[in-house]
């Protein structure tokens, strides 16, 4: 189960990697305003705040890949704490997401899932 949670975490973590390209590097390009139904103004207006969110997407999976590393480097108790905390701050996020925005629902799923997944899967396989 370990093994399925690292999986799982890692591609968590390319999802936050995107969410950052999406936000910092292309959120005033046409396809990302029509994802998110903005006017150009209204992205150029959130620009420093996308700009900064996408920054903390990249740190989240910077951290889980941290953990991961930790983790295969026999590093157990700090490499699960890494994996778990950035997890569930993803989970967390995208909760909000989903809960401030319903019909972005979608695009909440798409972040929540894989790292409730790794949550789960690391745990049982840590508890095995």
């Amino acid at each position: 189960m370990l093994v399925v949670g690292v999986i799982l975490t890692l591609l968590a973590a390319g999802i936050q990697v995107y969410v950052f390209t999406v936000q910092s590097l292309n959120w005033t390009n046409d396809r990302t305003r029509s994802a998110f139904g903005l006017s150009l103004a209204e992205a150029q207006s959130t620009r420093l705040l996308a700009f900064t969110q996408g920054f903390h997407n990249l740190f989240l999976a910077i951290g889980v890949t941290l953990g991961v590393v930790l983790l295969l480097f026999g590093q157990t108790a700090i490499g699960a704490t890494l994996i778990l905390a950035g997890a569930s701050a993803m989970v967390a996020s995208a909760l909000v997401l989903l809960l401030s925005a319903p019909r972005l629902a979608r695009v909440a799923l798409f972040q929540a899932a894989p790292p409730l997944f790794a949550i789960l899967c690391v745990a049982a396989g840590l508890a095995a």
